[in-house]
């Protein structure tokens, strides 16, 4: 018997929101303020986003990037406080309204709340992170529409392991059948792929050249009324707006296949 659609599964950063600029510049202003010369372009960002949490993108970038650089033996409490004050530094910018929700983000989440489908939201990003843009970004604390938030070092592995999914889906009770995944990244696609779940993805500036194979469905993004999304790779053709019945249907036709 196939398994009907019960729960969308949200990432945050590039999905919902396109935070990546607003975390890059949030990143130097934070190297900025401990006086490190330390300066990530967008070229350089876009490599450095293949490593999935903050900390980890600090110390890849630290031993990629800057071998000569001398760590203070508490490393870790370096770097975690680094990215501490990046994340104040994201948070303020978030409160002056300087991440904009992507096209269709907010109508779909409405909607989808409104039909009773059961909603997650499943990053990397910190609780702190996502909490800032659901109060400046939507008006509403995320947990009065998303009964599992999955945020941060919830897990030991990040993505592109399934260990975040596995304890959304774990949380929420469902099987991986009954879900569709939310993403914008290569590491977010496998990692919703690993725990078996499909997965459409919106694409964005950092994550256009991402290989994305292994998607149900791939656009540049939800779509409005006035600014219908297009589809670059997909087995259905989506609608001008990905609404929860195109959803249904494209999640049957994943059963299906």
């Amino acid at each position: 018997m196939q398994a009907k659609l019960q729960a969308l599964l949200f990432d945050v950063d590039g999905t919902l929101a396109d935070t990546e600029e607003v975390h890059r510049q949030a990143f130097n202003a934070a190297f900025s303020a401990a006086d490190l010369d330390w300066v990530w372009s967008q070229e350089l960002y876009h490599e450095l986003l293949s490593v999935t949490g903050g900390k980890e993108r600090i110390r890849f970038y630290l031993e990629r990037d800057r071998p000569d650089y001398q760590l203070p033996p508490d490393a870790g409490e370096f770097i975690a406080q680094l990215h501490a004050n990046k994340t104040r530094i994201y948070v303020s910018m978030l409160t002056k309204g300087e991440v904009p929700l992507r096209p269709g983000v907010e109508r779909l989440i409405r909607e989808a709340h409104a039909c009773g489908l059961q909603l997650a939201i499943v990053t990397t990003t910190s609780p702190e992170n996502v909490s800032a843009l659901f109060e400046h970004s939507f008006g509403v604390h995320e947990n009065e529409w998303f009964e599992v938030v999955a945020a941060g070092g919830v897990v030991p592995q990040k993505k592109p392991a399934p260990d975040i999914y596995d304890y959304a889906l774990e949380k929420m009770g469902l099987a991986a059948s009954e879900c569709l995944a939310l993403e914008d990244s290569e590491n977010g696609l496998l990692s919703a792929r690993a725990a078996g779940i499909d997965v459409v993805v919106t694409v964005n500036q950092y994550t256009e050249q991402h290989d994305f194979t292994a998607a149900a469905l791939v656009i540049d993004h939800l779509g409005e009324p006035a600014q219908p999304c297009r589809m670059i790779q997909g087995r259905l053709q989506p609608d001008p707006c990905i609404d929860v019945d195109y959803l249904r249907r494209l999640h049957a036709a994943c059963q299906e296949a």
